[in-house]
C-alpha cells in the first residue's frame, strides 16, 4: 500500500511539474497558495495565533500541552518566491507536535519584489523579536524548507558574524544552500526528481540574488564558514536536484566541527515531509524532526 501511494503521488507531481511556468511568478505563487494552502488547514489539538511584527505577518502555532518556553522559528520554502504560513502551517504542526513545543511562522519578504537581503534581514529581527520578548537563544530553534532551509542556514551564518548569540539548534529539510548550481545532483537527478525543474532554478535565484555575488554565505551557505553553529539536522531526499546541496553542506560543517547530522531518504522527492497525511515515511520523518528538537532543547 505505501508503494502505491509513493507512485500515486509521485505520477501527480509529474502532471503538476509539468504545468509550470517558471518565469510567471504571480501565477507559480497563486498556484502553490491554492493548492498547499488546501492542506494546510488549522488541525484539532492545535491553537493557531495570528501576529504581526512590524509589516510582517508572523503565527504563533501551540500544540495542547506544549512546553510555551521552547519555540521554533520556521521558515518557509518557495523558491524566495512563493509560499507563506498558509502553505505549511499543518507541516510545521506535525514537527512540533513530537517535540512538545510552539511554533513562530513568518511570512518574509518575497522575491523578486524584495530581493537578498530581505527575507535574511526578516527572519533575523524574527529571531531578535524572539530574543526581546523574554525568550533565551537555549529556548529558540531554527527550521525550514527548500528555500526556507538555506534561509534558515544562512541566518545561523548571520546572526554568528552579527555577534547575536546563536539558538540551540537547527532542523533544514532539502535545504538549497548552492545557488551557483554546482553540485552533481543538479544533472543527474533532474530526469528523476518529480518536482523540481531544473530550467526554473536560474530564472529564481536570479530573482532572489539580483546583482549579488550567488557564492555569498549568507545566499548560498555551502560557501560558508560553519565554526561555532549549533547541532544541525538535515533531511533530504534521494531523487531531489537539491540532494548534494545537502549532502555537501553536511559533509563540509562536519569537517568544521559542527554537530551535524543527515537522513538520506531511499525514494523520496523534495520536502515529501509535506505529504504526511498519505505517506507514511513523510510521518516518521517528521516525528524524526520532533524528537531532535525535543533532545536538543532540554
Amino acid at each position: 500500500m505505501a508503494g502505491i501511494r509513493l507512485f500515486f503521488v509521485k505520477n501527480l507531481l509529474l502532471r503538476l511539474k509539468g504545468r509550470v511556468d517558471f518565469n510567471d511568478i504571480l501565477f507559480a505563487r497563486r498556484g502553490f497558495e491554492r493548492i498547499a494552502g488546501r492542506f494546510n488547514k488549522p488541525l484539532s489539538g492545535f491553537k493557531y495565533q495570528p501576529c504581526t511584527l512590524g509589516d510582517m505577518k508572523m503565527e504563533w502555532i501551540t500544540p495542547e500541552g506544549a512546553d510555551e518556553k521552547k519555540v521554533l522559528l520556521y521558515f518557509h520554502g518557495g523558491g524566495y518566491a512563493t509560499g507563506s504560513i498558509n502553505t505549511h502551517r499543518a507541516t510545521v504542526s506535525q514537527i512540533i507536535k513530537g517535540a512538545g513545543i510552539k511554533a513562530l511562522m513568518i511570512d518574509y519578504r518575497l522575491s523578486p519584489e524584495n530581493k537578498f537581503p530581505a527575507a535574511v534581514e526578516d527572519a533575523t529581527s524574527a529571531y531578535n523579536w524572539l530574543l526581546q520578548t523574554g525568550y533565551s537563544p537555549n529556548e529558540i530553534s531554527f527550521g525550514g524548507d527548500s528555500a526556507g532551509g538555506g534561509l534558515t542556514l544562512a541566518t545561523l551564518l548571520y546572526v554568528r558574524d552579527k555577534g547575536i548569540p546563536l539558538p540551540k539548534c537547527a532542523i533544514a529539510l532539502s535545504p538549497w544552500t548552492d545557488h551557483t548550481f554546482s553540485g552533481n545532483s543538479y544533472v543527474s537527478k533532474k530526469d528523476i526528481d518529480p518536482m523540481l525543474v531544473a530550467e526554473g532554478f536560474p530564472v529564481w535565484s536570479k530573482h532572489y540574488t539580483g546583482e549579488q555575488d550567488p557564492k555569498n554565505p549568507y545566499i548560498s551557505p555551502l560557501f560558508g564558514d560553519f565554526h561555532g553553529l549549533p547541532p544541525i539536522y538535515i533531511q533530504v531526499g534521494e531523487e531531489e536536484m537539491l540532494l548534494d546541496d545537502s549532502t555537501r553542506f553536511a559533509e563540509k560543517a562536519k569537517a568544521e566541527g559542527v554537530d551535524i547530522s543527515i537522513d538520506i531518504y531511499a525514494e523520496m522527492f523534495h520536502v515529501f515531509q509535506a505529504f504526511w497525511l498519505v505517506l507514511s515515511v513523510a510521518k516518521k520523518a517528521n516525528a524524526q524532526l520532533g524528537e531532535f528538537l525535543k533532545r536538543q532543547m532540554v
